[in-house]
């Protein structure tokens, strides 16, 4: 059961404290000795502390227990926890005892959850086949998984050595990618056979400070795998194509070997007029899978922009969007015609007006950008995923097909130049596929 609430309370101790007042008065007019009157003062000043003291004694309980279970949450421990409610304790200390019970409580289901959380991160983290090392800003190893004791110290704890001591006994390759400041693929000699690991590096802030974050990811088996699949997709492609040429080929020589028996002489010059453009479409399809799989290095050098756009309109046509930069380019003028000249078919291939496509150049800083624009129908999103892809392509083999070439080549010649290739719809319809390069 309740007691009264604390206002009730007060209440009550303000009327006792004026009736008791007033009987003090009432008794200093009857007597008027000095030392009746002190004795009476004296009592009334010890009745009112009685008084007060037995209604505050429940606040003042309430505020101690309050003070000690709020710096045990402080300290992080959340399983202290306040006693019930007494009986005839006032309505509002109740409540907050209530509440603070359920604060309690609340608290405690979140550190347990918070707890199972982090063990099963811990747990994932650790049986990742994902070597992971976190270093702290002053080169120390905060943190390492199985994965990366296991290929940095057969096994042994490294936790609190500095990175550089640790690497002191790691393959030189894969040292000096450890130290460094940039995603890469490396190969490492492992057991008489070369391994491939792909490097990442983040940074964080943790507790405040900056911290980097290593991953380490075998890559020979990945690899590997991308590697036979890539073969599979090539030979599918050549077989697709040979056959496409090489049936029409046996075709039209039977028939030229049955037009020359008959002695029809002159119908013999359209079958061997149909035989090579069978085979000229061949040689073009095989001199596109040898320049691609011969792509020598690029030997960038000073570009004049008149001079090289001038030498790109003499081979196709497109409409210059802007001026070119005021400096010049730095790159290989061949390889990057050759990558713009693919960008440029293939935008006039793609159905839209032949008027529509465009070619602008954009430099900042850092980048030049050299964009293809054309007004076609654009690509579906599961397209453009897959367009840079070797030997992917949308055309149909019955219409002269495509190798699946020209997007990726003109993606190696701008990896080669340490660039990059992207591709967007455009708002209106229509591609737009940007060269990104580097400025010198």
């Amino acid at each position: 059961m309740r007691g009264p609430g604390l206002h009730t309370r007060l209440s009550l101790a303000l009327l006792a404290a004026a009736l008791l007042g007033g009987l003090v008065h009432a008794a200093l007019a009857a007597w008027p000795s000095i030392w009746s009157r002190s004795a009476l003062l004296g009592g009334a000043a010890l009745l009112l502390i009685w008084l007060s003291s037995q209604m505050l004694a429940p606040l003042k309980r309430l505020l101690r227990a309050l003070e000690g279970s709020v710096l045990s949450y402080r300290d992080g421990d959340f399983s202290m926890s306040l006693a019930a409610p007494s009986r005839g304790q006032p309505s509002e200390l109740a409540d907050l005892l209530r509440l603070h019970s359920d604060l309690g409580l609340a608290l405690r289901e979140q550190r347990q959850q918070l707890a199972q959380r982090e063990l099963l991160l811990d747990t994932v983290v650790q049986n990742t086949p994902v070597a992971m090392l976190l270093c702290d800003p002053l080169g120390g190893i905060s943190y390492a998984n199985i994965a990366a004791r296991q290929l940095l110290a057969q096994g042994r704890s490294i936790a609190g050595i500095a990175l550089s001591e640790l690497l002191a006994n790691t393959p030189q390759a894969l040292a000096l990618a450890l130290q460094s400041q940039q995603d890469q693929l490396v190969s490492v000699q492992e057991m008489d056979q070369e391994e491939q690991f792909h490097i990442s590096q983040r940074s964080l802030l943790l507790h405040g400070q900056p911290h980097r974050l290593l991953l380490i990811r075998r890559m020979t088996r990945e690899l590997s795998r991308q590697e036979v699949a890539s073969w599979k997709r090539v030979i599918r492609v050549m077989s697709h194509e040979l056959n496409n040429s090489l049936a029409p080929i046996s075709s039209l020589a039977h028939s030229g070997a049955e037009l020359a028996r008959r002695g029809q002489i002159e119908r013999l010059e359209a079958v061997f007029k149909s035989i090579g453009g069978r085979a000229a479409h061949l040689h073009q399809f095989l001199s596109g899978y040898a320049r691609f799989a011969k792509l020598p290095l690029p030997q960038p050098a000073t570009v004049l922009w008149p001079e090289f756009l001038a030498g790109l309109s003499a081979h196709c046509k497109f409409d210059l969007q802007g001026v070119w930069p005021d400096q010049a380019g730095y790159f290989d003028a061949g390889q990057i015609e050759q990558a713009l000249l693919n960008l440029i078919k293939n935008a006039h291939e793609a159905g839209g007006p032949a008027d529509a496509v465009c070619l602008s150049l954009k430099q900042d800083a850092q980048w030049l950008a050299l964009t293809v624009a054309d007004r076609g129908p654009g690509m579906s999103e599961t397209v453009l995923a897959q367009a840079l892809l070797p030997f992917y392509s949308t055309k149909r083999q019955t219409d002269g097909g495509g190798t699946g070439l020209g997007l990726a080549l003109a993606r190696e010649i701008a990896e080669a130049h340490g660039g990059r290739i992207t591709l967007a719809n455009r708002a209106g319809g229509g591609l737009a596929v940007s060269l990104l390069l580097p400025c010198r």
